[in-house]
């Protein structure tokens, strides 16, 4: 044999990007930051409403006060690029999970390319992109439901592997401010 032949089950792959953007209040404000959603995304998002009331947050329960979105595929693949450019490569080693998953937050969204807008204003933004395998299907479908062996599962420290492989990616020991 020439060369090893590689299991193609076992490339790692972008399942999904999970794009939040939670501002604590319904409203007028909320609106503008599902707006910078969908100009990102090209989808319209969904919102979350608070599941007890804090007085001292000045929320109150059932109240919408943060919008979402998620995202598949190719698309995904473009905004993390954008949004990993703006924290220039560069994550700290607590952002990713046990289960191989990471997140990573951004305080402007203007920085991702999109043009600013003083009727919307400016917004942060949680970035949370969860990696899988091929076959990871069988853990939630209908029919015939099977559990995932502990080989195929994704690590932290595979998923730590992959960003630096991928995207050139540096971890680091410190969290930024």
């Amino acid at each position: 044999m020439a060369a090893e032949k590689k299991n193609p089950m076992c490339d790692i792959r972008i399942e999904k990007l999970c794009l939040n953007i939670c501002v604590g209040e319904s409203g007028d404000r909320l609106t503008r930051a599902s707006k910078v959603l969908e100009q990102l995304s090209g989808q319209e998002p969904c919102f979350s409403k608070a599941r007890f009331t804090v007085r001292s947050f000045g929320i109150r329960r059932n109240e919408k006060i943060s919008c979402w979105c998620t995202v598949r595929g190719a698309k995904a693949e473009e905004i993390l690029e954008r949004g990993l450019k703006v924290k220039e490569y560069e994550l700290w080693r607590g952002c990713f999970s046990d289960e191989g998953n990471f997140g990573f937050g951004i305080d402007e969204h203007i920085d991702l390319g999109i043009k600013y807008d003083p009727s919307i204003g400016i917004y942060g933004m949680d970035f949370y992109v969860v990696l899988s395998r091929p076959g990871y299907r069988v853990r939630y479908r209908r029919k015939q439901k099977s559990r995932l062996g502990t080989q195929h599962k994704v690590t932290k420290e595979e998923a730590q592997k992959w960003f630096q492989t991928k995207f050139d990616g540096i971890l680091t020991n410190k969290k930024h401010q």
